[in-house]
């Protein structure tokens, strides 16, 4: 299934495999996914795609300035006819939701998602709702030198699983998607390969890949070094921990194995973390530059 997954999206993505990868990971493990790079390098592309090829419901909410929270979860509508107020439910009860632009809303906005990522419900006139059980939020986000940008609040940053970036393609790959553009989409040609139900077994299958004491220590002591540096403004959660932990099973079961090796948590960490922590030096790349040297410093269970 995984490779039918691989063949099936890299066929629209072209020249992004490790990316593609990632992106299932994130899917296995439950997890949501920010997307940030600069517009026109696929980013919408890849979600709409993702939810074709497992069968999944898709909603997409374009992000503006002027977007109020019961846009994306719904609320209550009187109708005249029974004199009762009803609850329509928002685009949000979806089963991949892509939240396009989402740093051009305002942060009242974007908070609307908190609630919906952590807990898997929305609250909605006094009512608890539950969200779909395969419920996984895309996100892409515009770089924050863009204009009309609002950074996203830390607790936001942190409920995501993994930052990824497209980038520009290869002078290669942009002839390819040229070619591939000339007659038709590549989307329009994508097939379903999978199952909503089926990625929830896999998903049960990844919670009960075998993590050793000594990977668990060391997911440990990776998370504990940001709070020891100096060069961190704000250090890694514990979530920051489980999901490092949860993105290496994932990666260990892909590769078709029960049991995590180092070399798993090792291929997480930077999509895990470098989002999650902020440096108290600004600089471009700072963060990764830190994160790198505790990688390096950090001793690797044997």
């Amino acid at each position: 299934m995984i490779q039918k997954l691989k063949t099936a999206l890299n066929q629209v993505i072209l020249g992004k495999e490790s990316s593609v990868e990632l992106l299932l990971a994130a899917l296995l493990a439950d997890g949501h996914v920010l997307i940030e790079d600069v517009p026109g390098t696929g980013k919408t592309t890849l979600a709409k795609a993702l939810a074709k090829v497992i069968g999944a419901d898709f909603s997409r909410i374009q992000f503006t300035p002027d977007l109020l929270p019961a846009d994306v979860t719904g609320g209550a509508v009187f109708r005249p006819n029974s004199g009762t107020f009803e609850i329509r439910k928002g685009p949000v009860f979806t089963q991949v939701l892509l939240a396009d632009e989402i740093n051009r809303a305002s942060p009242r906005t974007q908070s609307a998602l908190l609630e919906a990522m952590e807990e898997r419900q929305v609250s909605l006139e006094g009512e608890s709702l539950r969200l779909p059980d395969l419920f996984m939020v895309l996100a892409t986000e515009n770089p924050i030198e863009f204009h009309g940008v609002f950074p996203l609040p830390e607790a936001q940053m942190d409920r995501f699983l993994i930052r990824l970036s497209l980038g520009y393609p290869t002078t290669e790959t942009e002839l390819g998607i040229l070619r591939a553009h000339r007659e038709s989409l590549p989307l329009d040609s994508v097939l379903q390969v999978t199952t909503a139900e089926e990625i929830l077994e896999w998903r049960k299958m990844v919670r009960k890949v075998f993590v050793e004491e000594s990977l668990e220590r060391y997911v440990i002591e990776l998370v504990q070094a940001t709070r020891n540096h100096q060069g961190f403004r704000l250090p890694a959660s514990p979530r920051a921990g489980l999901s490092l932990l949860r993105l290496s099973q994932a990666f260990a079961k892909m590769d078709d194995r029960d049991f995590v090796k180092p070399d798993d948590i090792q291929k997480s960490f930077m999509p895990v973390m470098s989002h999650r922590v902020f440096a108290a030096d600004a600089g471009e790349g700072r963060v990764e530059a830190l994160l790198h040297d505790i990688l390096q410093k950090t001793k690797v269970p044997i």
